[in-house]
């Protein structure tokens, strides 16, 4: 049995399938003809030195810009010409690796508006507060707190999201990202700015996340102990080429990406 046939298998059949995917900015080249293939159920991690066009991949990914050439596949559809709010519908969520909260607003609100991309009901039937509205404004709500509760915001609802610590707004903005529903969870940098106790957590939180919702996440990450550790397979991009796919203990060998970025340590 192949690699390839282990890996489906394991983690069932491709989600996500970037082809020969390249972003340019003018005369700089961030991505340059990627391919790499997601599978359903797979921790993916993205690594790279700064400028490597991974975050530019995540915008990509998520409608926020679209591609020069190539095209990104979503179990089987092409979908690199769609809107955001299109590829939120669809099942893709992600964070950021700078925090986008509505800072006046508190932890529940932050996460009920991104339950309404899920709301049936019309604005009149809202602004007339009609039964099936309430009902599913109670159910939105509810929601919103078993996910709170679940990235351990639990009692502190009320609160406006702009006193938060750094880690508990990066754990407010992934429950956000839960609320919608997604597929593929997409996180940008989730360790940054934490102490190896709670990058520890966060490594069991993540694989918690994945099997609790059945997700594929995908995951942007300098912390290289966190990254090795959690992921399945891990891509590294290098002045936006990918130099290196593989399992961790593949690509931890790899002597293209110890010279470009793990370095001889």
């Amino acid at each position: 049995m192949t690699q390839e046939n282990v890996t489906k298998t394991v983690f069932g059949l491709p989600i996500l399938e970037a082809k020969n995917l390249t972003r340019r900015f003018g005369g700089l080249v961030a991505v340059n003809n990627v391919s790499f293939v997601v599978n359903q159920h797979e921790i993916f991690g993205l690594i790279g030195p700064n400028g490597a066009g991974k975050t530019t991949l995540f915008n990509l990914i998520t409608g926020l810009i679209t591609p020069s050439s190539g095209e990104l596949l979503y179990q089987g559809s092409g979908i690199s010409q769609l809107p955001p709010h299109k590829i939120a519908g669809l099942g893709i969520a992600r964070t950021f690796q700078n925090i986008r909260l509505f800072a006046e607003l508190s932890a529940l609100e932050n996460v009920r508006i991104a339950r309404h991309l899920h709301t049936k009901s019309s604005l009149v039937k809202g602004a007339l507060g009609l039964p099936p509205t309430f009902k599913e404004e109670q159910k939105n709500k509810q929601k919103s707190l078993e996910l709170l509760d679940l990235v351990g915001l639990g009692d502190r609802i009320d609160e406006k999201a702009k006193n938060f610590s750094y880690g508990d707004q990066r754990r407010l903005e992934i429950a956000r990202a839960l609320a919608l529903e997604p597929q593929i969870l997409l996180l940008d940098e989730p360790a940054a700015g934490m102490n190896p106790s709670e990058k520890q957590q966060l490594s069991k939180f993540i694989r918690n996340l994945r099997d609790k919702f059945n997700l594929t996440i995908i995951l942007i990450e300098h912390h290289v102990p966190l990254v090795m550790g959690l992921c399945d397979r891990i891509a590294v991009l290098d002045f936006g080429q990918l130099i290196a796919l593989g399992e961790p203990s593949v690509v931890r060998n790899n002597p293209a990406v110890i010279n470009a970025y793990l370095g001889n340590d």
